[in-house]
């Protein structure tokens, strides 16, 4: 496996690993993965990656988005990082983690944060193992709008990584 920066060809596998992920019903409140423009748009042009196997296909991807337009939030952003359904387990989620992490600081991100569905105990997994400590959950949160739990309201866990490089002066 190897973690590299996102190319804008590798538009169609993002969204399409993005989409399968959403079919689990405990990745995100979102329906569907839209199009590559939706998800470009809907990102940093910092801080990209994918993780491709042997073969040269995508298995995973990395990337952040704003928390706020406020000049004082430019260094907090939000951490999405989605592994191909069929090729969780073999340590992909956390090798995009760490490239994630390590290019964040590179760029000035003193706060990553993530909200993440309690049931995906998974994920909550993968972001303590990378130093995410859990803030608070926020009770029903929002209402799904599909799959197995639609119409309920839905807890979100609210999880943050403070850098030890960058915002400690």
């Amino acid at each position: 496996m190897t973690i590299r920066e996102m190319l804008s060809s590798d538009g169609d596998a993002v969204v399409d690993i993005y989409d399968r992920a959403l079919k689990s019903g405990h990745a995100s409140f979102q329906q569907n993965g839209g199009s590559w423009h939706d998800w470009d748009h809907g990102h940093l042009t910092k801080c990209r990656y994918v993780a491709v196997d042997e073969a040269g296909q995508v298995t995973g991807w990395a990337g952040l988005s704003a928390v706020s337009g406020r000049c004082a939030f430019a260094g907090v952003a939000e951490v999405s990082v989605y592994v191909d359904p069929q090729c969780q387990g073999r340590g992909i989620g956390s090798a995009l983690m760490n490239a994630l992490i390590r290019g964040s600081e590179q760029n000035g991100f003193w706060s990553l944060e993530a909200g993440i569905f309690p049931e995906n105990t998974g994920s909550v997994a993968l972001h303590r193992k990378h130093g995410f400590e859990i803030l608070c959950q926020r009770s029903g949160f929002g209402r799904m709008g599909y799959g197995p739990m639609q119409g309920q309201w839905r807890d979100v866990l609210l999880l943050e990584r403070r850098s030890n490089v960058v915002g400690i002066d």
